[in-house]
């Protein structure tokens, strides 16, 4: 347990270290100072295309935003980037979003809040999802762009004139929570200011949100791997009472559980993916639960797979030959068929079963989608 624990400290360092945005920056990344010339980029788009700085040439005002999928903070403002394109899109100015991390640098444990991570392919979902109307680029490949912007965190905007010189640049508006209202609008402010030929009022924020994910910091990311494997792994023997107990859900976690076994293929070819989804969520309210439908004498088979699968997580065998009574205290609605897999809220309600494989996709969305977890701080 205190093994578990010091390990669960050092990822959340480690985590609320990537997450949070600081101004300081080493002199590789340096933000691009104000009445400076935008450098140009040319980056590929969601949409196919590829853009360059003088895609925008026709707009009098360009607003780059530096943003991605993972963030927190980055969701809290898509909405707001989504309606500052629409209130100013017929007045000439253009706005076009990149994202500028390392898809190999994010860690598993900085998806906590969030269904996708930051690759490419990734980006084409969240824009389709989310009806992007502004260009949505990728600059994770070489990160040339966001080295010569040096964007602090994610969201960070950086607003141009019509010389394209740097205008303005810092955070879209000073409150992360969407439910609430800013009380300093910065970008619109630089917006309107440049749309009435004056002088920007203020032309630098600070930024709050998620670092960028740098490549240097891909060795962080291996050395995270390195600790999950040295978590120690069990797996205890479950009766009838005690699945009650864990199907009635007496914590305040939502709780992913997954019936499998050793000899079920398709049980043993999706579980890479609960690992996946257990070391996104845990630093959250969630918890990832298996329970082995093996015959109890096979507990060293059992326990051999889930180390090999580096399952550090609550595992489980069942004590009873009898399978008829797993199925019916876990779901009187399974049909008895593997794998089979069920969300349970506090209190025992159960959001979602499937039995069969399950969509990770599909399953990451129910999970950060639920009241529970969120996308938001």
């Amino acid at each position: 347990m205190k093994i578990r624990n010091f390990f669960y400290l050092a990822t959340f360092l480690i985590l609320l270290s990537s997450y949070v945005g600081v101004t300081v920056h080493d002199d590789d990344h340096k933000t691009l100072p104000i009445g400076s010339s935008a450098p140009n980029f040319s980056l590929p788009g969601v949409d196919g295309k590829t853009y360059t700085l003088s895609s925008f040439k026709n707009s009098p005002i360009l607003a780059i935003v530096f943003t991605c999928n993972h963030c927190p903070t980055a969701q809290a403002y898509e909405e707001r980037i989504i309606q500052l394109t629409k209130d100013y899109k017929k007045k000439g100015v253009a706005i076009v979003a990149i994202s500028p991390n390392d898809p190999k640098s994010v860690n598993l444990n900085e998806l906590g809040y969030t269904d996708l991570s930051d690759s490419y392919p990734e980006m084409k979902i969240r824009a389709k999802e989310k009806g992007y109307n502004f260009p949505y680029l990728y600059d994770g490949e070489t990160q040339s762009v966001a080295k010569a912007y040096g964007p602090v965190a994610t969201p960070h905007i950086f607003i141009f004139d019509k010389e394209r010189k740097l205008s303005y640049q810092g955070r879209i508006d000073d409150m992360e929570n969407p439910a609430k209202t800013p009380a300093n609008h910065d970008a619109r402010n630089a917006i309107e200011a440049l749309l009435a030929a004056e002088k920007v009022p203020v032309t630098s924020t600070k930024v709050f949100g998620c670092s960028i994910k740098w490549a240097e910091k891909e060795e962080i990311v291996q050395k995270v791997y390195a600790k999950w494997a040295t978590e120690p792994v069990n797996v205890e023997m479950i009766d009838e009472p005690g699945l009650k107990e864990l199907l009635k859900n007496n914590s305040d976690k939502l709780r992913l559980i997954n019936v499998w076994a050793t000899w079920c293929g398709p049980c043993v070819a999706e579980f890479d993916d609960f690992i996946t989804m257990n070391r996104m969520y845990r630093g959250r309210d969630f918890e990832f639960v298996s329970v082995s439908a093996d015959d109890p004498v096979n507990k060293e088979k059992v326990m051999k797979f889930l180390k090999k699968q580096q399952a550090s997580n609550t595992n489980y065998l069942f004590s009873v030959d009898d399978k008829y009574k797993l199925i019916e205290i876990i779901d009187p609605k399974w049909e008895g068929a593997l794998p089979y897999t069920i969300l349970v809220e506090p209190g025992g309600k159960i959001v979602y079963a499937k039995q069969g494989t399950i969509d990770p996709a599909m399953m990451k969305k129910k999970i950060v989608e639920n009241h529970l977890i969120g996308r938001y701080y």
